[in-house]
């Protein structure tokens, strides 16, 4: 590809190694010396990208419709081979194979909603059976908060816009199913009756990992009834406001707060007595408690301006 993308997707995937987010890693960028036409000429650049495995559900869309079912088998034992070895025994192993592969996608993209990540381009040929993130192709940390936030120049319904990640993982992973169904059972019917009850439980696993990395990001350390709530206002505030997602959860433990609208409201005011009143209840000491969130909530984060920024100079021969 071009050098400009394929120095985004070195920086953006070693930032979420660094997060303790599943992904892809980047080896190297090397130079072709050979030109790449978009809109203008660029340098042609190689990016050498390691991984568990490059096994994709595109991979088993593209065998379900071309290939025979027995070579349908041999991808899905390979896969299973490599990334959930403990299930080579089972006799509904392809079952547990959908199974597994749909909880480590539901936890994967919570973890992106949880820092404010956008992919930009979640089709199926983006989306590995492992679970790591891959393909960074345009992507980026969302700065103000607004889920109707898209990174790709294409995407111009915001079908990949980082509210509708969730939900187009679980389309993902429908395509995933379809393609076992030769599989799961002997009969057509039975075999999309088994797959649509293990689909059905994607909402709940996504919103398990979701709230619960919620919960930590606003340092509520048990789980009580109000606090889906009290994480909806928060959210509903940044939207209001404007206010950078990252900054804004950071802030929330500092003791002198940015001299920002956000925090000079008084809804933001309002807002934080409810929160102090539920961190009250738990039975760490505020300043653990500020200091686990600091575990969770980034202070750094590669902000697109920078990385649009090294990019250029880079360009440039820097």
């Amino acid at each position: 590809a071009a050098l400009g993308p394929m120095l985004r997707e070195y920086i953006i995937s070693e930032a979420m190694h660094a997060l303790r987010i599943p992904t892809t890693r980047s080896l190297a960028v090397t130079l072709t010396g050979e030109p790449v036409f978009r809109e203008t000429v660029l340098q042609g650049a190689v990016l050498t990208r390691i991984a568990a495995s490059h096994i994709r559900v595109g991979t088993f869309v593209f065998a379900a419709h071309y290939a025979e079912k027995e070579d349908l088998i041999a991808i899905a034992d390979y896969a299973i081979a490599r990334h959930y070895p403990h299930l080579q025994d089972e006799p509904n192993r392809y079952l547990l194979l959908l199974r597994e592969m749909m909880e480590r996608q539901a936890k994967l993209i919570a973890q992106w909603q949880l820092v404010g990540f956008i992919h930009g381009v979640m089709n199926t040929d983006n989306m590995t059976i492992s679970g790591e993130t891959i393909d960074y192709g345009p992507c980026a940390f969302m700065d103000a908060f607004d889920p109707d936030t898209v990174f790709s120049s294409i995407d111009t319904h915001g079908r990949y816009a980082f509210g509708n990640q969730p939900s187009i993982g679980g389309w993902n992973i429908a395509r995933f199913a379809e393609c076992l169904i030769p599989l799961l059972a002997d009969e057509e019917e039975e075999a999309i009756a088994i797959a649509k009850a293990e689909l059905a439980n994607y909402p709940k696993r996504f919103m398990h990992y979701y709230q619960e990395g919620m919960r930590a990001k606003l340092g509520l350390l048990s789980e009580q009834p109000d606090d889906d709530d009290l994480t909806k206002q928060f959210l509903q505030l940044l939207m209001k406001y404007d206010a950078d997602y990252t900054n804004a959860f950071r802030a929330l433990t500092e003791k002198i707060k940015p001299a920002e609208s956000f925090f000079l409201s008084n809804d933001f005011t309002k807002w934080e007595e409810k929160w102090l009143a539920r961190l009250a209840k738990e039975s760490k000491p505020l300043e653990q408690v500020f200091d686990e969130m600091n575990e969770v909530n980034p202070a750094v984060i590669p902000r697109n301006h920078q990385v649009e920024r090294a990019i250029a100079a880079a360009e440039l021969g820097d």
